[in-house]
């Protein structure tokens, strides 16, 4: 877990949440981030889960349930990034995006609903690209747009039950490798945005953290997007 997972994860352990972290392939950066959790004094534990995977899924609440006892925040942060023209789009890379992005998403948030308790949060990261569309991020911004789909539902369905759903969207998050990949985006961005910055990890981490606390006890279905005035 990297980026802004990495901000979140510590924020909320910050606020005095147990965390789990969880992890597909990138080992060393999950325990990493544990290993700095614990030296912070958190609660922590380490899963490796495909969220794409049914299985994977049922496996990582698992773990969560018999280490923790309980589920009371829930945030879906896995994401696969694909920046290609439509006519370029491969057959592959269409279903990595929407099995991790749409599929692995809903699962997760669906096990996710049957698990957590009255209060509980649901939290899932979304992207500017909904409301702002890109050239070349068609795949990816539409796999954004079902997740804050499934956010509004969910939170309807789980109201009578006192759990509120909520999606928080970044916009350009300064993160290892989002301004690694093109060094002028940072100056693009930035003159783009009202606030005469890119966003930083914690800008997001912040807005999470309230979303997740008793504060936001009134705000459900909503998509707050944390983009400095981007869109």
């Amino acid at each position: 877990m990297t980026g802004i997972g990495r901000g979140i994860a510590h924020k909320l352990a910050e606020e005095g949440a147990h965390v789990a972290v969880n992890y597909r392939s990138r080992e060393p950066e999950a325990a990493a981030l544990l290993h700095d959790l614990e030296q912070a004094g958190a609660s922590a534990i380490m899963v490796r889960a495909d969220v794409s995977d049914r299985a994977g899924i049922t496996r990582l609440f698992d773990e969560v349930h018999a280490r923790f006892g309980r589920l009371d925040i829930f945030v879906a942060n896995a994401a696969r990034f694909l920046q290609r023209p439509i006519v370029d789009v491969t057959e592959d890379e269409f279903d990595t995006v929407f099995d991790t992005n749409v599929r692995g998403a809903f699962f997760c948030m669906q096990e996710a609903a049957r698990r957590v308790g009255p209060g509980g949060r649901i939290i899932a990261i979304s992207a500017t690209g909904p409301v702002r569309p890109q050239a070349t991020r068609a795949v990816y911004h539409a796999s954004k747009a079902a997740l804050e789909h499934f956010v509004k539902v969910l939170a309807l369905e789980l109201g009578p039950r006192n759990v509120t759903v909520n999606a928080v969207a970044p916009g350009v998050t300064r993160t290892e490798g989002m301004v690694d990949r093109n060094p002028t985006l940072e100056r693009q961005a930035a003159r783009d945005n009202p606030l005469g910055r890119i966003g930083e990890v914690q800008d997001i981490a912040d807005v999470v953290a309230f979303v997740a606390s008793d504060q936001a006890r009134w705000i459900t279905g909503q998509v707050i997007r944390a983009n400095g005035g981007q869109a």
